[in-house]
């Protein structure tokens, strides 16, 4: 949308999981696009088939010291987009290994095991919708989603109800006590115009990420701004928007 500017973008993939191109490659695309911040947040190593390897972290933050006084015009961050199980401190991202990240974004996915990835599926894609089961389902994910933002020092709630249905209340009420920024995703629809003003009656913040998995992706926001538009909420709420 014309008149504003992103100034971060705090949610993006490379090759190291499920992205197409390169650490540089992003932090290329950010410094054309004016953005003060990137991070490198591939997904985490629950995934069954594009998480990344635990062995590739010290890789990838060597990467990023590299380039930092390559480019430094920009900040360079390494994070994990952390997989939300029903489990342990309910990431697939182990306490010890938080450390490791300079923050930790963390998503609802299928293909991970200990998260209900079956029933959410089949409810996704119109099976097991009736009254009784989706109530049944919302109840468990939002759980699971609420004690993974309690347990945890997460700094982004990616997506939220995409893939999985939840309370958005009860999420945003837990988002807000833990200081946990809302995500409105630029690949995913969500948080859709329904859920932004569900989530906007708690004291919570909002961030937009392009959630990009091509480099030329990094820093759009457009879209993502005109549900937030629509939805009435107040821009200022919105971390890394500004008006130019």
């Amino acid at each position: 949308m014309n008149g504003y500017k992103m100034l971060f973008d705090y949610h993006t993939h490379t090759t190291f999981s499920h992205g197409k191109g390169s650490i540089e490659d992003n932090v290329k695309e950010a410094v054309k696009k004016g953005l003060k911040a990137i991070a490198i947040t591939d997904h985490g190593p629950g995934h069954m088939t594009y998480g990344i390897k635990r062995e590739d972290v010290p890789v990838m933050r060597a990467e990023i010291e590299r380039l930092k006084p390559l480019y430094p015009q920009i900040e360079i961050y390494l994070g994990v987009e952390a997989n939300i199980i029903d489990t342990g401190n309910n990431l697939d991202v182990t306490s010890e290994e938080i450390p490791q990240y300079d923050f930790i974004l963390a998503g609802y996915h299928f293909g991970i095991r200990e998260c209900y990835s079956a029933a959410n599926f089949m409810y996704s894609h119109g099976i097991g919708t009736g009254a009784k089961r989706t109530a049944f389902l919302k109840e468990r994910n939002t759980k699971m989603v609420v004690k993974a933002i309690e347990e945890n020092n997460i700094k982004i709630l990616t997506h939220p109800g995409d893939k999985a249905p939840v309370n958005m209340a009860e999420v945003a009420k837990a988002c807000a006590k833990r200081g946990v920024l809302m995500e409105l995703n630029m690949k995913h629809p969500h948080l859709t115009v329904d859920e932004i003003k569900i989530a906007a009656k708690e004291d919570v913040k909002f961030i937009i990420s392009s959630d990009a998995h091509i480099s030329e992706r990094v820093g759009t926001f457009e879209a993502a701004l005109k549900r937030a538009v629509d939805a009435g909420l107040d821009l200022n709420r919105i971390v890394n928007i500004q008006k130019v």
